[in-house]
């Protein structure tokens, strides 16, 4: 990939990102998951909380969780591709594949996705300490775009530092609404 901006909306710097920062911070994303899906208000239904949209447009909390933990899992087997092949074809999902996916979100329990979520982000830490100096240039097709296994590292820290902002975000709203009710 090209070199990336940091991004607008949530401030992550993909180039400040070393492999060895990019490990530590993808084994860092359980706990930092698990907390806004099992930990709540005294008095609160914290199930509800967790599986409120604040509008019609935006997912719940256990949505973006559940998309993350798919996201650690697809981009795991992309980098496991790029390291044992020659410039693989790293497959994008197309959007129905997506919906049908994301469209089952809501009705997962929350501790299983949280733990699911840390057992994908642990196999995938496992292969990036794996990789040795050189491997972090290999790279495979995207979509028509060259992507390195440090880009994958990176592009997984993005998403997981980006949805816990929305995550958050989302249970400010949701927890106002519940609150003005």
């Amino acid at each position: 990939m090209t070199e990336q901006p940091p991004c607008a909306e949530c401030g992550f710097d993909f180039e400040a990102v070393a492999p060895a920062d990019g490990i530590a911070a993808l084994r860092s994303l359980p706990r930092r998951y698990r907390a806004p899906l099992t930990r709540f208000l005294a008095g609160e239904d914290g199930d509800a909380v967790v599986r409120q949209r604040p509008d019609e447009t935006t997912w719940s909390a256990l949505e973006y969780a559940a998309h993350m933990r798919d996201v650690i899992m697809l981009w795991g087997w992309g980098l496991n591709a790029v390291l044992k092949d020659d410039r693989p074809v790293i497959p994008v999902p197309g959007q129905s594949e997506l919906d049908d996916i994301q469209s089952a979100y809501a009705a997962l329990d929350p501790p299983t996705v949280a733990d699911e979520l840390a057992a994908n982000a642990e196999r995938m830490a496992a292969k990036a300490d794996a990789v040795g100096e050189d491997g972090w240039k290999r790279a495979g097709d995207f979509g028509g775009d060259e992507i390195t296994a440090l880009d994958i590292l990176r592009k997984v820290n993005h998403e997981g530092h980006h949805h816990l902002l929305d995550i958050g975000r989302v249970l400010r709203a949701v927890r106002s609404q519940r609150a003005a009710s």
